[in-house]
């Protein structure tokens, strides 16, 4: 079973690195994207062993460490010790480092000795990068350290309105609930409302992607073989508009989806927010634990959900994510080092260290451990499932599928609210130069994301700032419509070229304004949203915060709610970040941190990537 989870789950991700270069690592569902060096310990006499970790097993594999750090197992049989450090880096920045021999070890860190990406795929990514250079592979021994399932969660009281564990439920039952007029109401709950599926993007997110792979599959009847031809049919090509016409809004992170299905637990409106996210099993058992994202902050107390999650094990099948302990073969690592990091892995693979894999929510990689809590009922997981693993299309057809996606994918209706006030022309790095300022790079991020909607995606223009007109609305103005991007391309792009930065921030008129107009054009056809960037704090009386958020959070909420979703950038270090979020959060978005101006690219090709 691990071979085959390892072989699935290592094409997945190959595949998917092949098809979208810039795509997140499994780990970055999670939430996390992977940092620098930090503190790392001084290893004394001992052999220092240096780790690279994704993020999501970075607290687990710190403690292994600390426990094998001085104990017998760190011994070396030719004298001396090793000493294990581990830092976290995701894996496509990892693999890129690797690529490019590690460079600039004060700012990545330590040359790692030991290699554990989120699947064990991304080591034949990096070897055939280097082979690509005409360099010698990298990659050593490679051992799977734990593993998790894609799964379908879905409140308790739905899955048990559908019939769940009892009947089975696949994407198959998902495009008739996405297509049933009456929605939840067929099921005798009115008051549900419509279907509605969260989805993060598959060009950004391996549960996005496992999940469109098993919509395909579903459509074809077929678990294995998926081909070019299949793609091409026109049932096949149906059946995947239907399941993505009940999308709320795509995103770049799972976790979007759980902190705001928790948030809206607090309020009693969880099952009107979302019906089903496709996720990993591991964050099921988090969310029913209290904890959505899996990271609780210093003297954060986790609280159970009024209202838990079931993990639905789609009928059709599903796939494997893994994680893979690698000794790699640089030019860097000695025979030591190897011992030591040999040493290691066999501690982590002894029972000991494989029910601390479990304590974490994950499945053991090591056979002779049996599965047990929290894998367990109780947290809303079956331990007897899946039934039934998927095959991953061939590298080829995952390219075409990521195409197709691309033209079956729910379109979108946005309306880009961007702040003109006079502090956007204050330099993007305020201890570098005066040029570029923080509007020069905003202009940048906002033509280069018009490249990621689709021609028949619906955007719109709007600026703000006081004093902007002398008409009944001088807070802000329309400089394009919301219309088709193909028409309005060139008109954004020439509109954006030409903002200057103007005068104070009337940040709780304009958005609220945006707001009303978008809701009385609401298009329950596609996904409505505001992008809202702005670098600093309200400086408009007409309106109050609470009063805003109030009436955001009004037309998110209920059966027959129109919701537009706010998606807040807080842009440069002055901006208000805890307004905006409270602004996102009333409409079930979220808020993207920009506070280093320069990062603002990748940040609104985040946003960008809910669509």
């Amino acid at each position: 079973m691990n071979r085959t989870i390892r072989t699935l789950a290592g094409s997945l991700v190959l595949a998917l690195a092949l098809a979208a270069p810039t795509a997140c690592a499994p780990d970055d569902d999670a939430g996390g994207a992977g940092g620098g060096a930090g503190d790392l310990a001084d290893p004394g006499d001992c052999t220092a062993i240096d780790m690279a970790v994704s993020s999501e097993k970075i607290a687990l594999l710190s403690d292994l460490a600390e426990e094998f750090n001085g104990s017998d197992a760190a011994e070396l049989d030719g004298g001396g010790c090793a000493f294990v450090r581990v830092q976290t880096k995701a894996s496509g920045a990892a693999t890129q480092l690797l690529a490019q021999g590690w460079p600039d070890e004060d700012v990545n860190g330590p040359r790692p000795v030991v290699w554990s990406p989120a699947a064990s795929s991304w080591g034949a990514i990096l070897d055939q990068r280097l082979a690509d250079a005409g360099e010698d592979p990298m990659v050593g021994e490679s051992t799977p350290f734990m593993l998790t399932p894609l799964v379908i969660a879905m409140p308790e009281p739905m899955a048990d309105a559908l019939g769940y564990p009892d009947r089975p439920i696949g994407y198959a039952d998902i495009l008739r609930l996405a297509r049933d007029p009456q929605g939840w109401a067929a099921f005798g709950h009115p008051e549900w409302g419509p279907f509605r599926l969260g989805k993060t993007n598959p060009n950004f997110s391996t549960s996005a992607l496992s999940a469109t792979i098993a919509q395909y599959y579903a459509a074809t009847g077929k678990t294995d073989g998926l081909t070019l031809e299949d793609l091409a049919r026109p049932e096949v090509q149906e059946f995947a508009r239907g399941v993505e016409s009940s999308v709320v809004h795509y995103g770049d992170i799972t976790m979007t989806f759980l902190n705001n299905w928790f948030r809206n637990d607090v309020r009693g409106t969880s099952l009107t927010y979302v019906s089903a996210v496709a996720v990993e099993e591991k964050s099921v058992i988090d969310y029913n634990k209290g904890d959505p994202d899996g990271v609780l902050a210093p003297g954060e107390e986790p609280r159970e959900p009024r209202v838990p999650l079931v993990a639905v094990y789609p009928k059709e099948g599903t796939l494997y994510s893994d994680n893979p302990f690698i000794v790699l073969d640089a030019p860097w690592v000695d025979d030591t080092e190897r011992e030591g990091a040999r040493a290691f892995a066999e501690f982590v693979q002894r029972p000991a260290a494989q029910q601390r894999v479990l304590e974490f929510g994950f499945r053991p990689a090591n056979p002779e451990v049996a599965i047990g809590e929290p894998i367990s009922a109780r947290w809303g997981v079956d331990p007897g499932q899946p039934e039934t693993l998927l095959e991953v299309p061939e590298p080829e057809v995952l390219t075409a599928l990521l195409d197709r996606w691309a033209q079956d994918r729910k379109r979108a209706r946005v309306m880009l609210l961007l702040d003109v006030s006079g502090s956007m022309g204050d330099p993007a790095d305020p201890d570098g130069d005066p040029v570029p300022t923080k509007l020069d790079l905003a202009k940048e991020a906002v033509v280069d994301a018009l490249d990621e909607f689709a021609p028949d995606d619906r955007v719109g223009l709007r600026v703000f700032t006081t004093e902007l007109t002398g008409g009944e609305r001088p807070e802000w103005l329309d400089l394009v419509p919301v219309g088709d991007l193909a028409g309005n391309r060139e008109r954004i792009v020439r509109a954006v070229n030409d903002l200057v930065p103007r005068n104070g921030t009337p940040l709780y008129t304009a958005t609220g304004d945006a707001f009303d107009d978008m809701v009385e054009g609401f298009d329950e056809q596609r996904i409505n949203a505001i992008v809202l960037l702005t670098d600093g704090r309200n400086e408009d009386v007409n309106e109050d915060l609470e009063g805003l958020v109030s009436r955001l959070r009004s037309r998110s909420e209920g059966e027959s709610s129109t919701p537009v979703r706010v998606f807040a950038i807080a842009y440069g270090g002055d901006a208000d970040l805890e307004t905006l979020r409270r602004i996102a959060e009333a409409t079930n978005a979220q808020v993207y941190d920009a506070s280093d101006a320069t990062t603002i690219s990748k940040v609104f090709t985040a946003v960008v990537s809910n669509f």
